[in-house]
């Protein structure tokens, strides 16, 4: 089955912010488990995961999520 091409687009933005978010925390959860510094590897993570969320954010607003206004 194919999905319509404007789900596969949404689909892969929510997987872009899910990675945005998970995969900085997951560092810091990996740091924390071998230099054994808990909470600090997590926290930075999550701070790291939001900056680039919210780099993320902008990046979509200012290229109008996609969409063309000339329409």
């Amino acid at each position: 089955m194919r999905l319509p091409e404007e789900y596969t687009k949404y689909l892969a933005l929510g997987a872009e912010i899910a990675a945005t978010l998970l995969i900085p925390i997951g560092l810091g959860y990996l740091a924390d488990k071998f230099l054994n510094s808990s909470p600090y590897g997590v926290l930075l993570g999550a701070v790291t995961g939001i900056i680039l969320f919210f780099v993320l954010i902008f990046k979509i607003a200012q290229s109008d999520g996609g969409h063309d206004r000339k329409k």
